[in-house]
């Protein structure tokens, strides 16, 4: 690469940068890397602009779950800003009316005081059943639940709740695309994935095995290597 390409990584709900520490490092090596401020605004469009606000002027951008969800609005505001994109573990679907009702009564326990209890019950469903067992990784959740809190947690799914669809929007992406995806991600299966990648111009997908949906921090080194294959190519 000729010259150097910044990049702007976008957490999920309940993640802080922590989700990313393991190809940080790495996706260095091809340009300063931004971890975006996801916390401090209740819908999609406000935290997009705060976004935008911070990165630089054109930059690779790369989003997981929420952070897919958040790439998407903000292609809506600034496509010609993004050089490259990678959604990891995300949908281009709005909620159903199940997922709506499940969120509002995450936030509703989360204002009471339980949200220990909602990034513990969320933790089964996040990784692969192998994984549900894995202390540290467990620890690695826990940890990012606290570092977000309970206000920004539900700020983010007050956001999450109000967002659009975004499946009409693919085919007008066209900056060189990774698709991501645990093979046993629960929360946004690979037939989204598949969705997602089917529906933007040359987009790549990539299934990593043995995998849920927190793939950066249940499976690192092959989705440092998709990034980084992403980035140089």
């Amino acid at each position: 690469m000729s010259e150097p390409l910044p990049v702007v990584l976008v957490p999920g709900l309940l993640c802080s940068a922590r989700l990313y520490a393991a190809q940080i490092p790495q996706l260095w090596s091809c340009g300063p890397v931004t971890i975006a401020d996801h916390t401090r605004d209740d819908t999609m469009a406000a935290i997009a602009r705060r976004i935008l606000a911070a990165a630089p002027p054109r930059f690779a951008l790369a989003g997981l779950s929420m952070g897919g969800y958040l790439s998407f609005e903000i292609l809506r505001q600034a496509a010609d800003r993004v050089v490259k994109l990678a959604l990891l573990d995300t949908s281009a679907r709005a909620d159903t009316p199940e997922a709506v009702a499940a969120r509002k009564a995450q936030i509703a326990q989360a204002a009471a005081g339980g949200l220990a209890e909602v990034a513990d019950a969320q933790f089964m469903r996040l990784v692969h059943p192998a994984r549900r067992e894995d202390s540290s990784l467990r620890e690695v959740n826990r940890m990012m639940s606290r570092e977000v809190g309970a206000q920004a947690f539900i700020r983010q799914q007050t956001a999450i709740v109000g967002r659009v669809d975004s499946r009409p929007m693919l085919k007008d992406i066209r900056c060189p695309t990774l698709v991501l995806v645990g093979e046993a991600d629960a929360l946004t299966p690979p037939d989204r994935a598949a969705e997602m990648a089917a529906g933007i111009p040359g987009a790549r997908l990539v299934q990593v095995p043995e995998c849920g949906h927190l793939s950066t921090l249940e499976r690192p080194e092959a989705v440092t290597a998709a990034l980084l294959e992403w980035l140089q190519s």
